[in-house]
């Protein structure tokens, strides 16, 4: 059985966090987020990496990657744009957002053929998920069996704005009944996490179990996805914001019963750059991560 496959959505706008926030570096020598998780993944024994990039990026973003994996770890380059999986269907001349993450892992189709882990290229997700993933990979994942990485959302809010999440409904063992997409999740005044919907705010426990887009399929859940493109298509493709988001399908996968996405906890910490406020934190946080020697001062 070949080892695992990590692949990293890095082909985002970042139109909140104003900048390239993927290559961004936060580390004692400019090391990126996606850097200390390809760490991670190498260290728990994934076999290679599969960036989702935009195509206009890809010189600059080889020229980082390149230099430091070579001979680590096994790299592969996939494009986003809002022309591929559509069928000719006639996407809106002025949208410009890309489809969502469920169609940049979709453009994974035919480079990704091993059982895969999903993260996002701006999270840092902790040693302890990775390990947990890779286990999960190569002991109970099957086309059958999906997993996701379930945070505790208090564990993922940001001091500096809303966050969106993926809140997980579980039943008693811990397999997802069901997922909503919040995009607009944050702390009130008084203390209490809701997220907020058509001006209605409801509350949210601190424990609840939220996706963070770490998530583990077998290779089988990317024709899903292409199937279910097509149905988002037809219901909101002609929305210049709607977004095709890989929970919903995961969702889908649990609604269709065509097999179960266990929901396996961690108590990591999450950090990431959702907005420019955030970077200084990131920075102290992945200094504190160094100085008790969780990650090398220099990583490669």
């Amino acid at each position: 059985m070949s080892a695992p496959t990590l692949v990293i959505l890095a082909a985002g706008m970042a139109s909140r966090y104003g900048s390239m926030k993927q290559t961004e570096g936060f580390g004692p020598n400019g090391e990126t987020i996606m850097e200390y998780s390809i760490y991670d993944a190498i260290r728990a024994g994934f076999g290679k990496v599969v960036f989702i990039i935009r195509e206009e990026f890809a010189e600059p973003f080889k020229n980082i990657f390149e230099p430091k994996l070579n001979g680590k770890i096994e790299t592969a380059y996939v494009y986003q744009s809002l022309d591929k999986f559509t069928n000719h269907y006639p996407t809106p001349t002025d949208r410009k957002k890309p489809w969502g993450t469920a169609h940049a892992l979709l453009c994974t189709k035919g480079v990704v053929n091993e059982p895969f882990a999903v993260i996002n290229a701006d999270d840092y997700y902790g040693v302890d998920a990775f390990k947990q993933a890779f286990d999960f990979l190569t002991i109970t994942c099957s086309e059958k069996t999906y997993c996701i990485l379930g945070y505790e959302l208090s564990n993922t809010l940001s001091d500096n704005g809303t966050v969106s999440r993926g809140v997980c409904t579980l039943d008693n063992e811990s397999y997802l009944t069901n997922i909503n997409e919040r995009t607009k999740i944050f702390r009130t005044a008084s203390g209490q996490i809701v997220f907020e919907e058509a001006g209605v705010e409801t509350p949210l426990a601190e424990d609840t179990r939220v996706s963070m887009n770490f998530m583990c399929f077998a290779p089988g859940f990317i024709d899903l996805c292409e199937h279910e493109f097509a149905l988002f298509l037809e219901k909101q493709g002609q929305e210049l914001k709607s977004e095709f988001f890989i929970p919903l399908v995961a969702g889908r996968f649990a609604e269709l019963e065509l097999g179960k996405v266990k929901v396996i906890a961690t108590q990591a910490k999450w950090f990431g750059v959702t907005y420019k406020e955030d970077a200084p934190g990131v920075k102290a946080s992945i200094d504190q991560l160094v100085a008790g020697q969780v990650y090398p001062t220099h990583l490669w």
